[in-house]
């Protein structure tokens, strides 16, 4: 198969596909698309209308595609027709288990991800405005209030905080103590 006729096999689409590899280590792989991608590890909001793609999916014979299907179904089941695709979709028992495997199935929806003091979204090499004083332990440093840090890194682990520098310094910030720039 070309490269460009590659296309994501739970929605289709044909941009950015590459190999994901179903949990547990399991040898099985799937192509997906950035999209489907980003929700599939929580580094993105669940958008439950681009998952009603899973109404064909589900059918897929492809062991991976059912698997990842069942669980992201699973994590949708407050939408009625996830609910309804669950009612309909058969595993067999080695796939089932195998969906099981990870535990993902009992997790809802939820997404943890790096926020700031107003809510939005922050993600690697932002640039943030401090909303407070910070007093930086350790050191004599005081990054005062409405000092900009360029290009943050999330703290992978702990969604509350974020590492940046402030006067050559790479130190730890809380986010709810930052602003992201622009917002």
């Amino acid at each position: 198969m070309k490269q460009d006729e590659r296309k994501c096999d739970l929605c289709q689409a044909g941009d950015n596909v590459k190999s994901y590899e179903v949990p547990p280590a399991s040898g099985i792989s799937i192509l997906v698309c950035d999209t489907c991608l980003a929700q599939i590890d929580r580094k993105a909001e669940l958008d439950s209308n681009h998952w009603k793609c899973l109404s064909d999916a589900m059918w897929s014979e492809v062991p991976g595609v059912q698997i990842v299907a069942w669980r992201m179904l699973h994590r949708l089941k407050h939408e009625s027709w996830a609910m309804d695709n669950l009612d309909m979709m058969y595993l067999d028992d080695e796939a089932l288990a195998l969906a099981k495997a990870t535990g993902d199935h009992e997790n809802d929806a939820a997404v943890e991800l790096h926020r700031d003091c107003n809510g939005q979204v922050l993600q690697s090499g932002d640039t943030v405005v401090l909303t407070k004083s910070l007093d930086v332990k350790g050191s004599t440093l005081n990054a005062k209030m409405g000092t900009v840090v360029k290009n943050i890194r999330l703290v992978e682990n702990n969604t509350e905080q974020i590492e940046g520098k402030i006067e050559g310094q790479v130190i730890v910030i809380l986010t709810k103590y930052v602003r992201k720039q622009g917002s």
